[in-house]
């Protein structure tokens, strides 16, 4: 479904992605880990169109999006949903919900409004609040259910997981797998959470210094002694404490 070949990118004559190469299907999730700096955000912030590729091709079932704004490749179904829940603050909450929807036919509005209140039964009572008076766990529960009025076909997501509680993670996650595989939409994940997430992905990438440095299903990083030690030690070293 998307292909990312050879892609180069970054800020003015800054360049941080150095030859990415990444794929994901329908109805799949793909996660992406590294370090600061390693190029995630740009990557994603390059596939929505929000910069301009130096190099490389993006392709969406073998079209190449690669030069489209980022409004023609949000129509055909590409979303975007940036770290810091950037939601209309001065907006209400339906309003907020009616803006991620207004590409799409206006008889399938209700419906939709009923599917993400389902994965996000928190947002119902505050419709018609304004949502800069929500919580961060519900702003970021808005930023998502905003991209999916839109009906994604890929959904991207970057940090979800930021300042969110233990028990709001976990709603989060099984909210993504929700979207993923009842739903067929393909999610390009990247998350500071990197056990969490590989847990979740059907597949993985590990980006390092702007290129992909390896990949895989997710159980298969997650098993990787390297990438226990360069990327989960802090999850291990947390449960070694818990067990002694």
């Amino acid at each position: 479904m998307l292909i990312v070949n050879d892609l180069h990118s970054g800020y003015g004559s800054r360049e941080l992605l150095h030859g990415v190469d990444i794929a994901v299907e329908k109805g799949e999730i793909a996660a992406i880990i590294g370090p600061n700096g390693a190029g995630k955000t740009t990557l994603l912030m390059t596939i929505c169109g929000f910069i301009r590729a130096g190099a490389g091709r993006v392709s969406l079932d073998g079209v190449d999006i690669t030069r489209l704004p980022a409004w023609e490749i949000a129509r055909r179904g590409i979303m975007h949903v940036p770290e810091g829940r950037r939601i209309f603050p001065r907006m209400s909450v339906l309003e907020n919900l009616q803006l991620g929807g207004f590409a799409v036919d206006r008889e399938l509005f209700d419906g939709d409004l009923e599917f993400v209140l389902t994965l996000f039964p928190e947002l119902e009572k505050r419709l018609l609040q304004n949502s800069k008076a929500l919580a961060s766990d519900e702003q970021q529960m808005l930023a998502i259910a905003r991209a999916l009025m839109g009906r994604p076909r890929i959904l991207l997501l970057d940090e979800p997981s930021v300042g969110l509680p233990p028990p709001m993670v976990q709603q989060l996650f099984s909210v993504i797998r929700t979207i993923s595989h009842n739903r067929g939409v393909a999610v390009l994940l990247i998350e500071q959470n990197a056990f969490q997430a590989l847990r979740l992905a059907d597949k993985a990438y590990v980006l390092a210094n702007g290129r992909t440095a390896d990949s895989g299903t997710g159980l298969d990083l997650l098993s990787d002694r390297h990438i226990q030690e360069e990327y989960l030690s802090g999850f291990f070293a947390s449960e070694r404490r818990e067990a002694s």
